[in-house]
């Protein structure tokens, strides 16, 4: 029987750029091997959100031979004008991701969306859909692409590979309306890959931890499903 908060998809694309975004402004950038816990959030918030719940990635499974490319770029100087740098990419990538939400207690204006079965099926629904936003995997100029799947099944090059632990990787970002505080933080980890799954321990479990910077929380209110047309279509389905 489905859990009725928790989603399943594939993921893929030409390239990936997942890196630590407080160290790669400018300059060369080299993505990290695997995916990060906010990429893979970042992706489903594009694929499905609202501000009654919080994306939690569970985990990841890597499904395609980790390979990098280098691309030569002309990123933007702050004083103006471009210069040349190299960029290594992640090349020709699919994950299979598996994830839940839970509710944004923070946000008791939003205590009557708080409709598990709802936000299941518009989250199931948009992931057939491909996503409502474009997919983006770790930055704007790898194009992703999104598409049902059952986690664990099809065949991984790395089954039956064994353990591969990485060193201090980025987690992810924890923003004010979720942290309790008027400040935004950013998480570190050391995961380990097995058998091409990573499981990802969850925002709370990061003892590594980095103030970015003060922030006050300035959430978007949501307009609401039957003015985004979703709830229409929702019903039209379930009947």
């Amino acid at each position: 029987m489905e859990k009725e908060n928790r989603v399943e998809f594939k993921v893929s694309g030409e390239y990936a750029l997942f890196t630590d975004p407080l160290t790669k402004i400018g300059g060369e950038k080299c993505s990290y091997h695997i995916p990060t816990y906010e990429a893979l959030k970042g992706i489903l918030s594009s694929v499905y959100w609202k501000p009654t719940i919080i994306w939690v990635i569970d985990h990841v499974r890597v499904m395609k031979r980790i390979r990098t490319q280098t691309r030569s770029a002309k990123p933007v100087e702050y004083g103006g004008g471009n210069s040349l740098a190299i960029y290594t990419y992640l090349a020709d990538v699919e994950y299979q991701v598996q994830a839940h939400f839970e509710w944004n207690m923070n946000r008791e204006d939003m205590a009557k969306d708080r409709n598990e079965n709802k936000h299941y099926y518009v989250a199931k629904r948009m992931i057939e859909k491909g996503g409502r936003r474009d997919i983006f995997l770790g930055a704007r100029e790898c194009q992703g692409y999104v598409e049902p799947c059952r986690f664990g099944e099809c065949e991984s090059v790395y089954d039956n590979y064994g353990e591969i632990a990485f060193d201090l990787m980025f987690h992810g970002f924890d923003y004010p309306d979720e942290l309790e505080k008027d400040e935004l933080q950013a998480r570190f980890w050391r995961p380990k890959m097995i058998d091409g799954e990573v499981d990802f321990i969850k925002p709370e479990e990061c003892s590594i931890r980095k103030t970015v910077r003060a922030m006050k929380a300035n959430p978007p209110q949501s307009v609401g499903l039957r003015e985004e047309g979703l709830l229409d279509e929702l019903d039209a389905e379930t009947v």
